[in-house]
Order: structure tokens, then C-alpha cells, then sequence
């Protein structure tokens, strides 16, 4: 893992300087950037006793490359990703645990996404496997807005093995598919369990189908044959809130 990594874009700064400053070793701001929100990250990197300086347009662009860092980046020391130990003993700490795995998503765009929707539903973790997928790029963390600095990334090297493990743990495992033949709100979601969802275009592949407990659909009225991965995972993700909620208030 790289000494340091490039994190962009104004929430994904604000959110690594409020919750691990210590992690970051330097903020740079474009020069002609002078407006609110740049204020607060600069006030908020000063009073956390980290770095700041302004940067021209081509110093920005050689640290991030030919991406939209809305004139904020920061160099930090990167979080590394969880292990399987890792997770199994968080697991053993948690209460009703919620997880998304992601079978092969490819795109860091959508890996970005479905981390921020995970945060936002308390999802104690998304898991990927290390090999043929998206992993945690400075592209994913942008899109992700600060929630890979609060939700875990399992990279793990093999992910039926990984389910397996969850499973023997006492969690379900729901894999999404368009043609399964239930409907995601036909079953229980309120106890701990694991979302699953295939990567784009595959879906999911056939070692990790054997291992679901559940295939389920989410309800297709229209003519497209299936969702983007980030939209399907956070619609089953919230019908877990939902469901979740529902439970502890009946």
C-alpha cells in the first residue's frame, strides 16, 4: 500500500479532516478559491493542526490527475482496508450487523457510491473481492464523499470463502437478481444479514449464487432490464432500514 493517497473533492476532505486529522498530512487549496465552504475546510484543517497551502491550478492537477477536486485536496496516510479477522471480530461486537458485498463491481464511480450509501444506512461494512473488482482509488473516495473514512472496505481474496464465514457467524445471505423468484420486500431483512449484489453486466457469479440464502428482486415495472448496482443496493439497503425500524417500534 502506497505511503500516501489523494483524497478530493470538498465533503470527502471536510469528512477525513472532522473525523481522522490525523491522517492527513497536507491540504492544498486552489489560489483563487475563496468561498464558504473552502473557508470551513481551511479553518477546520488549521484548527486540527494540519497543513494547509494554496496550490495553482497545475500543481492540483499533477497530485490528482485529470479529475473534478473542486479545488480541495488532501495527502493522507490511507486507511487500510479491513481483513476477514478484521471483520469477524467486529461482528462479534455488533448487534443485528448489516453488510453489502459486492460481487465483482468494476467501476470505483459505483464502489464510491454504495460506500456512501452503506454510512448513511449504518452498514457495518462493504466487502469486495481484491481481484477483478473496484478497490478503494482516490476516484472511489470522491464519490463516496467521506464515507470510506467511516465505513470499512473488506478487501478480501476470496469472497464465497468470506460468505461462508458470515454465514457460519450466524448472518443470511440475500443475492439480488433480477430474475430471482421472490420479492425483496416478501422477506425478513430485519435480523443480521448480508446484501449481495453482481457485478455490472454479470451479475452475480455462480460460486457466490450457491452460497445466498435468498435470491430476491426488486420490483421492475418499466422497460429497462435491470438497475444500476449503486441504485439497486441503496434500494435494498434502505428496505432493510425500513424493515429494521418497523421491527423496533412494533
Amino acid at each position: 500500500m502506497s505511503a500516501k493517497q489523494v483524497v478530493y473533492g470538498l465533503h470527502a476532505v471536510r469528512a477525513i479532516l472532522a473525523r481522522h486529522p490525523e491522517r492527513v498530512l497536507q491540504v492544498r487549496i486552489a489560489e483563487r478559491r475563496d468561498d464558504p465552504r473552502t473557508r470551513v475546510i481551511e479553518e477546520l484543517a488549521r484548527e486540527k493542526g494540519r497543513p494547509v497551502m494554496r496550490a495553482d491550478a497545475g500543481t492540483l492537477r499533477q497530485s490528482a490527475g485529470d479529475v473534478v477536486h473542486q479545488g480541495v485536496i488532501a495527502e493522507v496516510t490511507p486507511l487500510p482496508p479491513w481483513s476477514e479477522d478484521d471483520l469477524l471480530t467486529a461482528l462479534a461486537k455488533a448487534s443485528k450487523p448489516l453488510l453489502l458485498a459486492l460481487d465483482g463491481v468494476q467501476d470505483p464511480h459505483n464502489l464510491g457510491a454504495c460506500l456512501r450509501t452503506a454510512d448513511a444506512c449504518g452498514a457495518l461494512a462493504v466487502i469486495g473481492p481484491r481481484d477483478r473488482a473496484a478497490q478503494l482509488t482516490p476516484a472511489a473516495r470522491k464519490v463516496a464523499a467521506g464515507a470510506a473514512e467511516s465505513t470499512p472496505f473488506v478487501s478480501c481474496t476470496n469472497l464465497g470463502r468470506t460468505l461462508d464465514l458470515l454465514k457460519e457467524a450466524g448472518l443470511w445471505v440475500f443475492g439480488a437478481e433480477a430474475q430471482a423468484p421472490q420479492d425483496v420486500f416478501e422477506v425478513d431483512l430485519a435480523g443480521g444479514g448480508v446484501l449481495v449484489l453482481g457485478g455490472e453486466g454479470a451479475g452475480l457469479r455462480q460460486s457466490t449464487r450457491q452460497r445466498c440464502d435468498f435470491l430476491v428482486r426488486l420490483p421492475q415495472l418499466g422497460a429497462v432490464e435491470s438497475l444500476n448496482v449503486s441504485v439497486a443496493a441503496g434500494m435494498l439497503l434502505y428496505e432493510a432500514v425500513r424493515q429494521r425500524a418497523a421491527a423496533a417500534s412494533g
